[in-house]
C-alpha cells in the first residue's frame, strides 16, 4: 500500500524520482530511466527548467513547430506553435497559404485594459462608504507608488479604481474594481501586488475614518486578485475576398460562401456546436500562446467567458456576405505579455519570439488572433466540404533571480529574505544589488 510522504519538496531530485518510482510504478528502474532520458543534456539548462516550478523530476516535451506564409497587415510571418494534436499545424499552414493570395489577414487592437478586484464586506451606511471611498482613492494610488513607478514611466499603470455595490447579491458585499494598463507585460504579478496593497490601505484607513461607527470601521477584506476575464482587452482579426475566389471542395465560390456562413450561424445559435467550434479556434491560439511562454489557461478561461457574455455560449467567429464580398472575422480577448515570466528564461520561448520578430504585446495579440481565425477557417472549410476526418510571486522569485544572474549563494540568501518581504521586480533587484555591494 502506498503511504503519505513528509517533506517531499525538501528532497533532492534523485530522492524524489526514487520515491515516486518505487511508490507508484511497476518497474521503478525503467521509470527512472524514462525520467532521466528527458533531462536536458546541458546541466545549466536543466537546472533552469527545474526551477520553473516545484517538485520537478523531468521535462515533458511537446512538439515545437512553425506554420509559415501568414501575411498579417502586409508583413509575412512564420508562426511558432507548441501542441501535441495532429493536423493543427498543417491546417493553420493551409489556411495561411489560402489567404496569402487573397489579401492576407488584417488586425485591429480594440482595447488593452486588464482588471483586478478587492472583494470586501461592509455592513454599514452606503452613503458613508461612498464618501470614504472618494477620500480614499488618492491614498490608494499613493500607497502603491513604489510598485507602479516603473510601469508609469513606460506609460502604463492604474487606469481607474471604482467602488462597486453588490450588496443585493451578498449582504454587505462590495468591490474595488480596478483597471490597469500593463503594456508588454501580461501583468498578473504587478496587478496582484497593487491589489494586495489596496486591501491593506482600505482596512487601515477604514479603522481611522472618523465618520465610521466601530462596526463600520471593521470592514473585512475577503480577497484581492486579478481577473482573467478581460472583455476590454480585445483584438480583431479579419480576412476578406470576392466570393468568386472561394471555390473549394468542388463547390463554386457562391455555394461555399453560403454554406460556410451557415455553419458559422449554427455555431452562434447552438451551444453544443459552439463549444467544439471554439475549441478548434483555441487549438491555434493555445499553440502559439504556449510556444511564446504565455498562460494558455488564463486565456482559455477569459475567452470562454467572453463567448458567453451575451447570456448564451456562442461562436467567437463571424461571417458575412455583402454583395460579392465574403468577410470572416474574430474578436477575442487576449491578455498576453512579451516581457517577464518565461519570455527571457526559456530558450525556445526566446527563439519563438525572435521568429516572430520580437513583437510587442499588442502585436502578439494580433498574431495569436490570426492563428485562431486561420485554424477555424481550416476546420469549418473541411466540415462543409470534405469533412473533418480527412484533413505567483514567491514561486516566481527564483525565475527573477536567475534572470538577474544571481549566484547560488545569493539565491539562497534572498529566498530566505523574501519569506518575510513582498516580492516585486524592483524589491528583488534592490535586495540583490544590496547583497552584491556588500
Amino acid at each position: 500500500m502506498n503511504t503519505p510522504v513528509e517533506g517531499f519538496s525538501k528532497r533532492s531530485k534523485a530522492e524524489k524520482i526514487d520515491w515516486i518510482a518505487k511508490q507508484y510504478t511497476k518497474d521503478p528502474e525503467a521509470s527512472k530511466r524514462i525520467l532521466e532520458k528527458y533531462w536536458n543534456t546541458d546541466p545549466k539548462v536543466q537546472k533552469l527548467h527545474d526551477e520553473f516550478i516545484e517538485n520537478t523530476i523531468s521535462n515533458y516535451y511537446l512538439p515545437f513547430a512553425v506554420a509559415p506564409n501568414f501575411l498579417i497587415n502586409d508583413s509575412l510571418y512564420a508562426i511558432p506553435m507548441a501542441i501535441e494534436e495532429s493536423s493543427v499545424v498543417a491546417a493553420a499552414s493551409k489556411a495561411a497559404k489560402f489567404w496569402l493570395t487573397r489579401g492576407g489577414f488584417k488586425t485591429e487592437i480594440l482595447g488593452t485594459e486588464k482588471v483586478g478586484q478587492v472583494h470586501f464586506i461592509y455592513k454599514g451606511e452606503k452613503k458613508k462608504l461612498y464618501s470614504f471611498f472618494e477620500e480614499l482613492k488618492p491614498e490608494l494610488r499613493k500607497s502603491v507608488s513604489d510598485i507602479t513607478e516603473n510601469m508609469e514611466k513606460r506609460g502604463g499603470g492604474i487606469k481607474e479604481i471604482q467602488l462597486r455595490d453588490l450588496s443585493e447579491q451578498i449582504e454587505g458585499y462590495y468591490q474595488l474594481h480596478c483597471t490597469f494598463e500593463t503594456l508588454d507585460a501580461m501583468g498578473a504579478n504587478f496587478i496582484n501586488s497593487c491589489l494586495e496593497q489596496f486591501a491593506k490601505t482600505l482596512e487601515t484607513k477604514a479603522r481611522s475614518y472618523d465618520n465610521f461607527s466601530d462596526e463600520e470601521k471593521n470592514l473585512e477584506v475577503v480577497m484581492s486578485i486579478l481577473s482573467n476575464y478581460v472583455p476590454n482587452c480585445v483584438v480583431k482579426a479579419e480576412v476578406s475576398c470576392p466570393v468568386s475566389q472561394l471555390n473549394a471542395g468542388g463547390m463554386s465560390g457562391e455555394e461555399f460562401a453560403n454554406k460556410f456562413a451557415q455553419a458559422i450561424t449554427i455555431a452562434k445559435l447552438e451551444p453544443y456546436r459552439a463549444v467544439t467550434h471554439n475549441k478548434g479556434i483555441m487549438n491555434g491560439i493555445d499553440a502559439v500562446i504556449l510556444a511564446t511562454g504565455n498562460d494558455f489557461r488564463a486565456v482559455e478561461a477569459g475567452v470562454h467567458a467572453y463567448a458567453a457574455k451575451d447570456g448564451q455560449y456562442s461562436s467567437l467567429t463571424h461571417a458575412a456576405i455583402d454583395g460579392d464580398t465574403f468577410t470572416f472575422w474574430i474578436e477575442v480577448p487576449l491578455a498576453l505579455g512579451t516581457v517577464g515570466g518565461l519570455t527571457t528564461l526559456h530558450p525556445l520561448v526566446k527563439l519563438a519570439l525572435e521568429i516572430l520578430q520580437n513583437p510587442s504585446a499588442k502585436e502578439l495579440m494580433e498574431i495569436v488572433a490570426v492563428a485562431g481565425l486561420a485554424q477555424n477557417f481550416a476546420a469549418v472549410r473541411s466540415l462543409v466540404t470534405t469533412g473533418i476526418q480527412k484533413g505567483h510571486m514567491k514561486m516566481h522569485l527564483l525565475n527573477m533571480l536567475n534572470q538577474m544572474g544571481a549566484t547560488e549563494a545569493e539565491k539562497q540568501q534572498l529566498v530566505e529574505h523574501f519569506k518575510y518581504h513582498i516580492v516585486t521586480n524592483a524589491s528583488v533587484k534592490e535586495a540583490l544589488e544590496k547583497i552584491q555591494s556588500q
